[in-house]
């Protein structure tokens, strides 16, 4: 199983949007909204890496409203 943790920046005014839409995502474990650098933290979980890269470079980076994402894969 791989886990992974995808930090999402939102454009203004569309983290509520884009949490909504992200947590309807199939592999999407949690997903909240946060203060700082980004506007969104997403965790993931899938059988693949190839998985949460999807969900990351396609699924979440295609949505509108999403400026950027940053992907990062638990080691333990």
């Amino acid at each position: 199983m791989v886990h992974a943790f995808i930090m999402v920046k939102t454009a203004a005014g569309r983290s509520e949007d884009v949490l909504t839409a992200v947590r309807e995502l199939d592999g999407i474990s949690e997903a909240h909204v946060v203060a700082g650098e980004f506007d969104v933290i997403v965790e993931a979980e899938a059988d693949e890496v190839y998985d949460v890269l999807q969900t990351a470079s396609s699924d979440i980076s295609g949505m509108d409203g999403v400026a950027d994402t940053k992907t990062y894969m638990a080691l333990d």
